[in-house]
């Protein structure tokens, strides 16, 4: 099946503690049918120190469940996504504006 969601789209968490929170995907994992947001679902990770990195308490961004997440059109508000075929490519469209992604 098609990514309805890729690396380096625009998102807005659905749903949980984060719901409402605007953030660009910044890695998608589809075997596990997650996504990770640069600054939502953050977590404390306790690390230990090396030569090369500072230890102590350090904020990570966690994997979130694509169904959570929905992409935001133009306008800035959430949409669904469909694909079209346009000539011989198959594109994303966002299916609010019916605009190509």
């Amino acid at each position: 099946m098609a990514a309805k969601l890729k690396k380096g789209d625009k998102v807005v968490v659905l749903t949980g503690k984060d719901k409402g929170k605007q953030g660009e995907i910044t890695q998608v994992m589809p075997a596990t049918g997650k996504a990770i947001v640069d600054g939502i679902n953050m977590a404390i990770r306790h690390t230990r120190q090396t030569q090369n990195s500072q230890g102590g308490r350090m904020p990570k961004a966690m994997p979130i469940d694509l169904s959570n997440l929905a992409l935001l059109d133009k306008n800035g508000k959430a949409t669904r996504v469909g694909f079209k075929i346009e000539g011989d490519k198959k594109v994303r469209f966002a299916k609010t504006t019916g605009d190509v992604i």
